[in-house]
């Protein structure tokens, strides 16, 4: 995951997915590195194999839960250890 886009064989005209879709997914799956689909000369859409899509749907979901644990810690929103396991039935 987090490969550097390589534009010189990343970035691929929207005409060459309707040529050879099979082609271009293949490259992203292959590579992990998403492709940048151009018309007529900007970007309109990104293929991306479904495992980094994934992948990195996970890093965001953990990301976001950290920074709901530290705004919780920074207003005083906290639990002991003891605590949190009889909360959760651990004990």
């Amino acid at each position: 995951m987090h490969s550097v886009v390589r534009f010189s064989e990343d970035i691929v005209p929207l005409g060459d997915l309707k040529v050879n879709p099979g082609k271009v997914i293949r490259h992203a799956d292959e590579t992990g590195r998403p492709v940048l689909l151009t018309s007529h000369g900007r970007g309109v859409a990104v293929v991306q194999a479904l495992s980094e899509f994934e992948a990195a749907q996970e890093e965001r979901e953990f990301m976001r839960a950290v920074l709901i644990g530290l705004t919780d810690l920074e207003g005083g929103r906290e639990l002991s250890l003891a605590e949190a396991r009889r909360r959760l039935g651990l004990v």
